[in-house]
């Protein structure tokens, strides 16, 4: 398990990093059937991603517990997990999730982009040994997936349908045969899969169009479709403690107001779903409307209100910061969301405080 011992500076903490103490007290007490190559059982593994208060275990997945078990099944077998949906629902920090509880390690990470290229799945060389030796396991440079197979581990690959087709066609042999072929080192060298080998892939359904997958790769694949939060009240709390967890020990300087959160909750909640709480008909954005988003809202509203205000969150911070989301490159947006506010928005300010502070400060933008 990878060390906690990190430089204050560290911004971020791996998966296997930030719950190094939970997936310890789980190694500890896990008695079920571990699947071959697994550091865990899938009871454990399961419980590692949607709490176990007896074990004081954090939920980290808020979604469909279901889709958590199916997924797993998946892991288990011969074919690779595809992760699908909107931008901002936890794709991601689910597939870092799976790989951290069943092989102790997220980091085999292959970044999908139009310049991803086949060496990025496979391998590559040192050319300067290679010339100097000729091909071998010293002049070669593995990839993540590389890695993952041969330590029997998971590997991520992260917005797949962002590479071109003919590179995400080099997974179809991986997953069907479990073996990666090195004709530099002679026609038998070959890598072979260890056990708890898999692969987990995401991609955004606003892609679509982009590269679109193979046939031949989709049947390698087992689709699992991540949906927004639906509920109003539980997206509240959930942001609230995203929150906590994102200000660290700065929360404790925040006063936050409740009405505040669920105002940008309830903003964000009609944007995405087209429809205001009274049933009025909305126009949605293309800006990403996501619960994620909203945490980043909130988080970067409470840092104005610390560090540019008094300390306590107010609506006015959320106008001003949710500007910032939906004032990007699409004209459209801005109309859409100045449609909101003299429309939505500004009957609300008749009646509530926070509204009208909302109300007052996004008009001026």
């Amino acid at each position: 398990m990878t060390s906690n011992t990190l430089p204050s500076n560290q911004l971020k903490l791996s998966a296997e990093q930030k719950y190094q103490d939970e997936l310890q007290r789980l190694q500890e007490q896990d008695k079920g059937r571990k699947p071959q190559g697994w550091k865990l059982s899938a009871h454990a593994v399961r419980r590692f991603i949607l709490g176990d208060a007896t074990l004081d275990i954090q939920k980290k997945f808020y979604g469909d517990d279901a889709l958590v078990d199916r997924a797993l099944v998946t892991l288990m077998g011969n074919q690779g997990l595809m992760l699908v949906g909107e931008p901002g629902t936890a794709k991601s920090m689910l597939s870092e999730l799976f790989s951290t509880a069943i092989s102790g390690s997220s980091q085999y990470t292959v970044q999908g982009t139009a310049g991803t290229t086949e060496d990025h799945i496979k391998y590559s060389w040192n050319y300067a040994l290679l010339l100097a030796e000729g091909p071998s396991e010293k002049s070669l440079i593995a990839s993540p997936i590389f890695h993952a197979m041969r330590q029997g581990h998971i590997a991520r690959f992260e917005e797949i349908t962002r590479c071109p087709a003919e590179i995400q066609d080099v997974l179809v042999s991986l997953l069907s045969e479990k073996q990666m072929m090195i004709p530099e080192m002679g026609q038998d060298y070959s890598l072979y899969a260890q056990q708890g080998f898999n692969i987990i892939a995401t991609a955004n359904l606003r892609d679509r169009g982009v590269h679109e997958m193979s046939s031949a790769l989709k049947r390698r694949f087992n689709f699992e479709t991540v949906k927004p939060i639906q509920d109003r009240a539980f997206e509240i709390e959930l942001v609230q403690l995203q929150l906590k967890q994102q200000l660290a020990e700065l929360h404790s300087e925040l006063q936050i107001k409740l009405p505040v959160i669920e105002l940008l909750v309830t903003i964000f909640n009609e944007l995405r779903t087209g429809q205001s709480l009274q049933g009025a008909n909305l126009k949605t954005p293309d800006a990403v409307m996501s619960t994620a988003e909203a945490v980043n809202i909130a988080h970067a509203a409470g840092l104005q209100a610390i560090y540019l205000g008094d300390g306590v969150l107010r609506a006015e911070n959320i106008a001003q910061q949710l500007l910032g989301v939906v004032f990007k490159d699409n004209p459209d947006d801005v109309k859409r969301l100045k449609y909101y506010i003299d429309t939505v928005a500004k009957e609300r300010a008749r009646q509530d405080s926070d509204w009208k502070a909302f109300y007052q400060a996004a008009r001026e933008f």
